[in-house]
């Protein structure tokens, strides 16, 4: 399994930002001498991270490693700096078009990955599925599947803050920092509800969604009001709920169930360290 750490110049961030990347390009032959199969493009998955993570905060924490290697899945992990993956015209920092459209544009010049919407997923947890609702839903015709672990989806609770909140990213300055003008919030780009209804009214091709949460995650009351906004609209989403906080146990889990939710290839395993994958 090839894990690669890249830097790059980024136009939407105008500096120099670093992504993580599984590539499974290495797979050595069977013990029986076949060669496992790689295919010519990966499919691939942008996954982000969530609130204080960075770019290895998903191969720290889960065995994402292992399994995209097992199904051919290249996976690109950037860093999102707590700022929501959204654009934010006055810092000049368009987190959200960085993700949507220059990562992958700059991942599909650097690496041997399909150009094809089928086979482009994008997924989070926490303040990263939200990012991920919000830019696979912008970006639509990019992403042809969408997976929320845990999703900050905070409109509610943002529209309604204050600075008495004991967290600072809990504070209303804090949302209005990244978020801008939280009057404009509702209606906007930013809104994951608003997204899924201007793509009916366009009669755009809405993304298949995945959603799941802890049953003692303090975000389930959250993620159980999109999914059923998500049914009322006539939205293909899967929901899943297990017992689990708004932690890594959950998500190591879980992201396997996403990976088994996807359109992936079957897989073969070849040698990796410790002779993993003898047949």
């Amino acid at each position: 399994m090839a894990v690669l750490q890249v830097d790059f110049v980024s136009q939407c961030l105008m500096r120099t930002v670093t992504i993580k990347v599984i590539l499974p390009v290495d797979k050595i032959a069977k013990m029986n001498g076949e060669m496992p199969y790689t295919p010519e493009k990966f499919k691939t998955l942008y996954l982000l991270h969530g609130m204080l993570g960075n770019h290895s905060d998903w191969i720290d924490g889960t065995r994402i490693q292992r399994w995209a290697q097992e199904r051919n899945l290249a996976v690109v992990m950037p860093a999102g700096e707590n700022r929501f993956y959204v654009d934010n015209p006055r810092e000049g920092a368009y987190f959200g078009e960085y993700i949507g459209r220059e990562l992958v544009e700059m991942t599909r010049k650097m690496f041997p990955l399909s150009d094809k919407r089928e086979n482009t997923f994008i997924a989070g947890l926490s303040m990263g599925g939200y990012g991920a609702i919000r830019n696979g839903l912008k970006y639509h015709e990019t992403f042809s599947h969408i997976a929320g672990l845990s999703s900050g989806l905070l409109m509610d609770d943002i529209l309604k803050s204050d600075n008495d909140a004991p967290m600072p990213f809990m504070k209303r300055s804090y949302y209005e920092s990244v978020l801008g003008d939280l009057s404009k919030f509702k209606g906007s780009d930013m809104d994951y509800e608003a997204l899924i209804l201007n793509l009916k009214e366009k009669g755009a091709e809405i993304p298949k969604l995945y959603l799941c949460c802890g049953t003692e995650d303090f975000l389930a009351d959250a993620n159980r009001r999109y999914r059923d906004f998500l049914k009322a609209e006539g939205v293909d989403v899967v929901y899943e709920e297990g017992l689990g906080g708004h932690e890594w146990d959950f998500w190591d889990t879980y992201i396997h169930r996403v990976l088994e939710w996807l359109p992936l290839d079957e897989g073969s395993k070849g040698l990796n360290s410790g002779n993993v994958g003898i047949e």
